[in-house]
C-alpha cells in the first residue's frame, strides 16, 4: 500500500491519504494507527506532494556501501558510521533543493530510507520486521566541502531542503534487493542495489534500536551507493527506488535575507 500527505485541493491544509492505480485519497484515523481509506478520486499527478512524514528524527548511515567509500577514499566501518539530519532538512517531490551560499560543493546522494511504524528499542534483526511502516526514497544532500572542512558533518548534511524524502510510502516491499538510481537532467549517475550494503536493514535497525529510541514516523537513511556528484542551479533531480517511485527535486540557489 502507498501512503502520502498532499494538500487538499479545497482547503489548502495537508493530509495524509493513500493511493492506488494513479489516484489518491483520504484516511481517517492516524497515519501510523487505526484508520480506513477513503475513496480515491484525486489524481495522483495532479497533486501538491508533502514530506510523507514528520519524524522527530532522521537517522542516517555513512559509508554502507563500500563502492562509496572507495570513492571517497575512506575505510569501511566495522560498524555502522551514524549521523543526524535535522527535520528541518525535508523537503517533499516537486520542491526545490537550494544551494546556501556557505558551500560550492554540493552533492547528490540517492538512498532508501526506512519509516519506523512502532517505538524500536533493543530490537533483534529477526523482530526488525516488526518494527518498520515502510520505504520511501531519499536524497542525503551533502556540503561536501563543509564535511571535509568540519571534520564532524551537522552543518554539510542540515541545511533546510537538505533532506528530500518521497514521493511517497511504500509498505509492501522487500529491502533487500532494489535498485536505486539517482539522474540529473536525465543523466544516470548512480545505479546500485540494496543487496550491496555492509549493514543491512535489519542489521541496522537493531544497532541503531540499541543506542537510541526509534519513534513511530522516524527515518532511517540507509547511505548511499557510489557515483555522488555535484549539482547546480537548475539541475533536475530524480532518486528513483525501485517498488517506489521517482523522488523529483529542481535545484535552486537560497535566497539570502
Amino acid at each position: 500500500m502507498r501512503y502520502l500527505c498532499y494538500l487538499d485541493p479545497q482547503s489548502g491544509q495537508a493530509v495524509y491519504g493513500w493511493a492506488e492505480g494513479g489516484k489518491a485519497g483520504p484516511i481517517d484515523g492516524l497515519l501510523l494507527g487505526p484508520h480506513r481509506r477513503l475513496p480515491a478520486s484525486l489524481p495522483v499527478d495532479s497533486l501538491r506532494l508533502r514530506a510523507p512524514i514528520a519524524p522527530s528524527k532522521i537517522v542516517c548511515v555513512a559509508r554502507n556501501y563500500a563502492a562509496h567509500a572507495r570513492e571517497q577514499q575512506a575505510s569501511v566501518p566495522e560498524v555502522p558510521m551514524l549521523f543526524l539530519k535535522p527535520p528541518s532538512s525535508l523537503l517533499a517531490s516537486g520542491e526545490e533543493i537550494e544551494l546556501p551560499p556557505q558551500s560550492e560543493q554540493i552533492e547528490h546522494e540517492a538512498e532508501l530510507a526506512v519509516v519506523i511504524g512502532r517505538r524500536a528499542r533493543w530490537i533483534s534483526p529477526d523482530q526488525a520486521r516488526d518494527y518498520i511502516f515502510g520505504y520511501t526514497a531519499a536524497n542525503d544532500v551533502t556540503a561536501r566541502d563543509l564535511q571535509q572542512r568540519d571534520g564532524q558533518w551537522t552543518r554539510a548534511k542540515g541545511f533546510d531542503t537538505f533532506c528530500p524524502l518521497g514521493p511517497w510510502i511504500e509498505t509492501e516491499l522487500d529491502p533487500a534487493d532494489l535498485r536505486i538510481l539517482c539522474r540529473v537532467n536525465g543523466q544516470v549517475r548512480q545505479l546500485a542495489s540494496t543487496q550491496d550494503m555492509i549493514f543491512s536493514v535489519p542489521n541496522l535497525l537493531a544497532y541503531i534500536s540499541s543506542i537510541m529510541s526509534l519513534y513511530p514516523g522516524d527515518v532511517i537513511l540507509t547511505g548511499t551507493p557510489a557515483g555522488v556528484g555535484r549539482l547546480q542551479v537548475g539541475d533536475q533531480v530524480e532518486i528513483e527506488v525501485q517498488g517506489i517511485g521517482v523522488l523529483r527535486n529542481r535545484v535552486a540557489a537560497a535566497v539570502s535575507p
